[in-house]
């Protein structure tokens, strides 16, 4: 195991988080002009300016290529379908379904609390098409954050951090989107709670998973899926509420598999064991 850590810790010891965060940074600010000067929205809720999903996965086949050459971006991009990698089968359980149970308990707390809700309206085939958009868009993501920068963070940090300060920048990323959408700044910031709670469970996945990518992207389509579902394009949707419930399955998960790693699942009155 100590040489499995030490081959990974040289692996990553030439990527930089700082260089791929400015280099996300700067290949987004097109697309932010793009959005500032069109009201264009790729579907309710969603401006083109979202088309930013694909800057992580080019940052990062941009630096890959700079170390690795063609072979470095062949086996980036092959971690788009790593599925191999989930060796344990029941973890297929909280990627498809976590998100839809946190969804089911926030509408279930806006419902007792009486708060407006209008009669989900659910179609097959554009939840479908929804759905291999968002992974498609995910992937863009996931490759970078997952595939590329989370494990030198976790190299330096321990995996709660990590995901803190993956989930902190990926916060920051969103905020130039969320005000060309004219989210209030109460909205905003129920919304930061909600994403940085969203990028430690995906931490947790990944870590769990044996760091797929493919796992994390799956996880990452269905709570982009489930938001617009609930239950017409993620309109009335309390942020209040989904913040707390996910900062809540955030620091659960925290607790029971440990911040070290977010891999070892703790027994009661038993030593850890690997998750």
């Amino acid at each position: 195991m100590h040489g499995e850590a030490a081959a990974n810790s040289a692996a990553y010891k030439d990527r930089s988080p700082r260089k791929f965060f400015i280099l996300v940074l700067g290949l987004s600010i097109p697309f932010w002009l793009l959005g500032a000067g069109t009201d264009l929205q790729l579907m309710p809720g969603l401006s083109v300016s979202a088309l930013m999903a694909f800057c992580p996965m080019a940052a990062a086949l941009i630096l890959v290529y700079r170390q690795s050459r063609a072979a470095g971006v062949a086996e980036l991009l092959s971690r788009s379908f790593d599925f191999k990698r989930i060796k344990a089968k029941r973890w297929y359980v909280p990627i498809f379904l976590l998100m839809p149970g946190i969804n089911v308990v926030v509408y279930g707390l806006m419902h007792w609390m009486d708060a407006p809700l209008p009669t989900p309206q659910v179609s097959i085939l554009p939840a479908l098409l929804m759905a291999v958009a968002f992974f498609v868009g995910a992937l863009g993501e996931e490759l970078g954050w997952s595939g590329y920068v989370l494990d030198p963070l976790q190299v330096r940090w321990n995996a709660l951090q990590a995901s803190l300060i993956l989930g902190v920048v990926g916060v920051l990323w969103h905020l130039v989107p969320l005000l060309l959408l004219h989210r209030s700044p109460s909205w905003i910031s129920w919304w930061c709670l909600y994403a940085v709670a969203a990028r430690l469970l995906t931490v947790w996945l990944y870590n769990n998973t044996g760091k797929s990518v493919f796992a994390a992207a799956l996880f990452h389509a269905t709570l982009n899926l489930t938001y617009m579902l609930f239950p017409i394009y993620g309109s009335h949707f309390d942020m209040r509420i989904g913040g707390l419930i996910m900062a809540l399955a955030a620091a659960m998960v925290t607790a029971i598999w440990g911040s070290r790693t977010l891999d070892r699942f703790r027994v009661p009155d038993e030593p850890c064991v690997q998750g």
